[in-house]
């Protein structure tokens, strides 16, 4: 009879597959809903009119929405409306869209948080709009987004385990389909429980050091 050890080497690659595409997905997914959610996060700040109404209710639509509902509609919806994407796209498109959302918010709260005294001066010693955002109001921003921030992107590595429902092989569907074969479902499951701490373990501690180090580019 096959031990767990020797099951788990002998779909060690397939595990290693799963974890690969579970990373590769989740920062895949980061990065785009972060550059979106800085787009998002400026015109809640500074857009006013119908633009601001716009991105306000995507903001809020997207953040009622389950994560679950949103890859289902990437997959299902996108696809009978003629945009047809393969499981893995339409998986990176609903996890950034959930990503921009929440990205926005941080960057909306951090932007707000720094005093408006700082903007004014900055516009006294003559420095333009960009100027301003990029050597004062952005470091002071990504400071006080870091943590938010990285609490988004362990978020995403979680919501990354709802993909399994429309067949992307990461981490979780990997670990099922070893199950599936070898009938012993409880060790696998605290083994990617334990590989999935590991992960979000290693974004907070980066996050940790990261924001040590923008700290001290402060002071």
């Amino acid at each position: 009879m096959d031990t767990f050890l020797t099951i788990l080497w002998t779909a060690r690659y397939a595990l290693l597959g799963g974890l690969a595409m579970t990373v590769f997905i989740s920062a895949l997914a980061v990065l785009a809903g972060s550059v979106i959610g800085v787009f998002v996060g400026l015109v809640l700040s500074y857009a006013r009119g119908p633009l601001n109404w716009l991105v306000r209710m995507y903001v809020d639509f997207v953040r009622g929405t389950p994560v679950l509902v949103l890859i289902l509609a990437s997959f299902y919806i996108l696809g009978s409306l003629g945009w047809k994407l393969d499981a893995f796209q339409a998986g990176i498109l609903a996890l950034a869209v959930f990503c921009s959302s929440h990205v926005g918010e941080i960057i909306r709260g951090a932007l707000s948080a720094i005093p408006r005294g700082q903007t004014e001066a900055a516009k006294a010693v003559g420095l333009t709009f960009g100027q301003s955002f990029t050597y004062v109001l952005l470091p002071q921003a990504a400071r006080i987004a870091l943590p938010a921030w990285v609490n988004t992107a362990v978020e995403i590595v979680k919501a990354s385990t709802l993909l399994s429902i429309i067949g992307v092989a990461e981490l979780l569907l990997s670990t099922q389909e070893v199950i599936a074969r070898s009938q012993m479902g409880l060790p696998f499951y605290f083994l990617a429980g334990f590989i999935y701490f590991l992960v979000n373990f290693a974004i907070e501690r980066v996050g940790k050091l990261a924001e040590k180090r923008l700290a001290m580019g402060v002071r």
